[in-house]
């Protein structure tokens, strides 16, 4: 047997011993934990937030993974808690994330009325030793509702200021649509961002020089408007605005055209700029303007947004309009068959 044979048969043990090593290197998980309504009347949010966090990793893990502490290299995998829009599985989610193992941030919720009891759970300052509350990062892209960020330094925030948003749409209106001078309001008074929303839309309304001449309430689960809608005629104002998500954003237009209400203009809630609205009731949205941060303005956005309605679940399908609005705020102006959008955007909200 030749020397180089007789090596060769001696590295096969080494070899060998190697193999499950680097294997395992290889393969090394890194979990990430989420958490956002999957089940409920607003689950099409918290599936496109798993969606969006499966296609981000997806990109991560094929571009070689990420590199840990020690030099191995890391798979990320995603693991993707339903809370049901519900502030007590909210909560339950998060302490099971942070007793696990393997969990060292947690990105969510997706509902405002689940962050803020959420966040209410963090320990407020860190190194607080008096503080027993938990010490666990969380990062929260999608419920919007303003200054829950300042509720602990363990909770980290990264979405848009609707207060610059809703003020730029109603300064832009007043500056270039003077016949626009009475409007009614219509909430969905149960849900915390529906509600938030509308009374920061009603104020920056007032200031823009606006009279506020009413408003109709429904519930988040509502199917039936008549009533409401009935309030909205009587009201005979120039602009309706409705601060509500897409199935009773539809549900009350819907009964608006049913009863002959046609306001010379619509504004709607950042959350109804979505492919829900477009499906349940483009006919009758066309024309509202939303202000939002879903717009693809850059090919960076661009690229994600192609990505995740590769995945079968996206926010929205889009195209942008050449028309540009003298204002701050991104614009949605729903068309029967895409959002079109006038810029440029506002910043983000601080934390």
């Amino acid at each position: 047997m030749s020397v180089i044979r007789k090596s060769a048969l001696a590295l096969i043990p080494v070899i060998a011993t190697l193999i499950p090593a680097v294997s395992q290197a290889q393969m090394r998980e890194v979990k990430i934990y989420g958490f956002g309504a999957k089940s409920g009347v607003v689950r099409i949010f918290g599936l496109n937030s798993e969606a969006a966090m499966k296609a981000a990793a997806d990109q991560i893990n094929k571009a070689g993974g990420v590199t840990l502490g020690d030099g191995t290299k890391g798979k990320l995998v995603l693991e993707y808690l339903d809370d049901r829009c519900t502030a007590e599985e909210g909560i339950n989610a998060l302490r099971r994330i942070a007793a696990s193992t393997d969990g060292f941030v947690a990105v969510g919720p997706t509902c405002s009325n689940v962050a803020e009891p959420v966040f209410g759970i963090l320990q407020k300052k860190v190194g607080d030793a008096s503080d027993t509350g938990l010490q666990f990062p969380l990062y929260t892209d999608v419920a919007a509702k303003g200054g829950l960020a300042s509720m602990s330094q363990w909770a980290f925030r990264n979405v848009p200021s609707e207060a610059n948003m809703y003020k730029s749409l109603f300064d832009w209106i007043k500056a270039t649509h003077p016949e626009i001078k009475t409007i009614w309001g219509g909430v969905e008074k149960d849900f915390a961002h529906s509600n938030a929303t509308f009374n920061v839309m009603k104020d920056f309304a007032t200031k823009a020089g606006f009279e506020v001449k009413g408003q109709s309430e429904w519930l988040l689960a509502d199917t039936t408007f008549s009533n409401q809608i009935r309030e909205m005629r009587r009201g005979e104002a120039d602009l309706v605005m409705i601060s509500a998500h897409p199935f009773t954003t539809c549900g009350a237009l819907k009964e608006m055209q049913r009863q002959g209400v046609k306001p010379k203009m619509m504004v709607g809630l950042t959350s109804s700029s979505s492919i829900e609205t477009l499906q349940g009731c483009a006919a009758q949205a066309e024309g509202m303007l939303i202000p939002t941060s879903f717009a693809p303005v850059t090919d960076d956005a661009r690229k994600a947004a192609q990505t995740l309605q590769a995945t079968g679940v996206s926010m929205a399908q889009t195209r942008t309009s050449p028309k540009k609005a003298k204002t701050n705020a991104t614009v949605t102006v729903i068309a029967a068959c895409s959002f079109q959008f006038m810029l440029p955007p506002v910043a983000a909200q601080p934390l």
